[in-house]
């Protein structure tokens, strides 16, 4: 974008300004396969290691190599992780995109740039240090493949020297990446100290971002992607299927947690697994055999994206209407089609909710955070036994990819719910065994499975009656769907509940799910301190909504409902329930351009419908 450039005198006024400590977003520009991904996580968990809460957002392209990829680190005294929509400090190191990324720096803004690529001369209102990389990484290694590698530490060192962070923390991140592996560590050492001893000696401090240790924000706190965190869960949980089929951004999920199963699911005596992976042909048959597993009893899952829900669609009718459960992870991208494979997004919601052809309708756990993506995968394979039904757990690229703070995992107390299994004491009381009969008046019957020595049954996904008996007859049909939606009705009382922080009644209430909770925080905070506007909050954790939904937008006079898509797919299903007074106070605020939802955004949109 177009910038007005200051006078000298102006840019000397902003170099010698007041120090901003803690609080700024540094941007790594490289290219994709250059192994600039141990600098950044190196960079992040430096910063993390000193105290200072930090967020950690990767926006990549979806091919192999060569294309370019830019990292985020944001730090911030005030706890907020969501996206910094400005960026403050500029490492360029890719040549093909560095004069746009430097056109869009806000005046003031620092860039370290490989000096060939003469950025200075671009503009006059930012503060720029060169840097010699080839010189410099030409003494730590003669060999061409591993200097492509290893010239990133080098802007952590420059980094390190220019924002005072400490080079004995660089150490640590850099021996926590790199396990015990001493060669890497000591080439990567050499690297990182090339950097800071140059900027020592030619780069004297002109930009006012600096980071000081903290105390108390990040005692005891680890980081960890929400994949990896929600296949802990699972294994918990105590999975004992996975079908899965690769596709991105979801493909960690399963790797991770086929890491984990191999650790710790053997059987002590024989060595032996305890579990079964099948990586299917397509998602088609990945949730055709998680179906055909929880028939069987297992605990199962899979997980997928955008389009593989696209193609689960026929199994996931399957499973609600012969009532067989199954967890589904949907990390969501940037759709239709192919779309953004690598760009994230809430965009598989409203499709999500009524998955496959016919009336069905399916519930929906919302994680915001890597601790919810833990505890949400072992909620969910409770609930479908419980439910008997597919359970959705709607991620997104952001929170699963990227890398976030979080209190170490509790480990869980409780034992599993397997939901309404018939044994031989419920069999005396409800008499006879009918699979579809609503014995309780939950809408949920009694199931048995094979080889439990219980009365056997017929699955099927056509027409039958409550003892599972193919029919036709109309009021067979009509009494199994009205039975099913007293089923998800029950699910309302038995999903997370929501979150909610009232302001009062009256006023401006704000409804959002998943990873938009970090920059409602924010956006909450810039209302008040910036417009003396206080909002309520309702957080959305899951999917059949509760009475206390309903009784928020009552309480307020306008009710803005935050989504990631184009087409606000919440607020179009929170509408499906409201009656007309209900409607006429939402309004809708979306984001949909693939990058991770911000707070200054948020608060611009908000002000500009108030």
């Amino acid at each position: 974008m177009s910038v007005t450039a200051p006078s000298e005198q102006e840019v000397g006024v902003r170099e010698t300004a007041e120090r901003i400590v803690n609080d700024f977003a540094i941007q790594v520009a490289t290219v994709n396969g250059s192994g600039s991904q141990t600098a950044n996580l190196v960079l992040l968990r430096s910063i993390f290691q000193m105290g200072v809460p930090v967020s950690g957002k990767n926006m990549f392209p979806s091919n192999i190599a060569g294309l370019p990829t830019w990292y985020t680190v944001r730090a911030s005294s005030k706890g907020y992780v969501a996206r910094k929509k400005e960026n403050d400090f500029l490492v360029a190191m890719n040549a093909e995109t560095a004069k746009e990324d430097v056109m869009t720096l806000s005046p003031g803004a620092a860039v370290v740039y490989d000096e060939p690529l003469k950025l200075n001369e671009l503009r006059k209102d930012l503060i720029f240090y060169p840097v010699p990389f080839d010189k410099l990484i030409a003494p730590v290694t003669t060999d061409a493949k591993l200097r492509r590698l290893v010239r990133n530490m080098i802007y952590d060192g420059v980094l390190s020297r220019l924002l005072s962070i400490d080079m004995g923390q660089m150490e640590k991140a850099l021996r926590k990446q790199m396990g015990k592996k001493e060669k890497a560590i000591a080439l990567n050492m050499n690297a990182l100290k090339a950097g800071f001893d140059y900027a020592d000696a030619n780069l004297p401090k002109r930009d006012p971002f600096v980071v000081e240790p903290m105390e108390g924000k990040t005692d005891g706190m680890i980081l960890i992607e929400g994949n990896a965190a929600a296949a802990i869960g699972c294994m918990m949980a105590g999975v004992t299927f996975v079908g899965w089929y690769p596709i991105t951004p979801s493909s960690s999920l399963c790797e991770s947690l086929i890491d984990y199963l191999k650790k710790y699911r053997k059987d002590p005596e024989t060595g032996k697994a305890t579990y079964a992976v099948i990586q299917a042909e397509d998602e088609i048959a990945a949730l055709g055999m998680v179906i055909g597993a929880g028939w069987m009893g297992a605990r199962a899952m899979t997980s997928t994206a955008g389009p593989g829900m696209s193609l689960m669609a026929e199994f996931t009718g399957l499973g609600y209407y012969a009532e067989v459960p199954a967890v589904i992870f949907d990390i969501q991208r940037a759709g239709p089609s192919t779309g953004l494979p690598t760009r994230t997004g809430q965009q598989d919601i409203l499709s999500t909710a009524i998955l496959s052809h016919g009336d069905t309708k399916h519930p929906m756990l919302l994680p915001a955070s890597v601790n919810e993506c833990y505890t949400m995968a072992q909620e969910a394979f409770d609930l479908a036994e419980r439910l008997q039904t597919p359970v959705f757990v709607m991620s997104d690229l952001d929170l699963g990819m990227n890398t976030w703070m979080s209190k170490p995992f509790d480990y869980p107390t409780k034992g599993f719910d397997r939901g309404k299994r018939l044994d031989d004491e419920r069999l005396k009381q409800v008499g006879e065994f009918a699979r579809y009969r609503d014995v309780d008046g939950d809408g949920i019957p009694y199931r048995t499975v094979p080889g439990d020595g219980l009365p056997p049954f017929f699955t099927r996904g056509s027409g039958h009656n409550e003892k599972a008996l193919y029919s036709e007859r109309a009021d067979d049909y009509t009494n199994n769907l009205n039975r099913l939606s007293k089923k998800f009705d029950t699910a309302r009382t038995l999903v997370p509940k929501a979150e909610i922080d009232l302001a009062g009644r009256g006023g401006v209430g704000i409804i959002a799910y998943g990873t938009s909770h970090w920059a409602l925080i924010e956006t909450r905070d810039q209302l008040k301190n910036e417009q003396k506007l206080d909002t309520s909050y309702f957080r959305l954790r899951g999917y059949p909504f509760s009475k206390e939904l309903f009784d928020f937008i009552d309480a307020h006079d306008r009710v803005y409902v935050v989504d990631q898509n184009r087409d606000g797919q919440m607020w179009s299903l929170i509408k499906l329930e409201c009656n007309p007074q209900q409607v006429a106070k939402l309004r809708s605020i979306k984001h949909y351009y693939g990058l991770p939802i911000d707070g200054r955004s948020l608060t611009t949109e908000l002000l500009k419908q108030e």
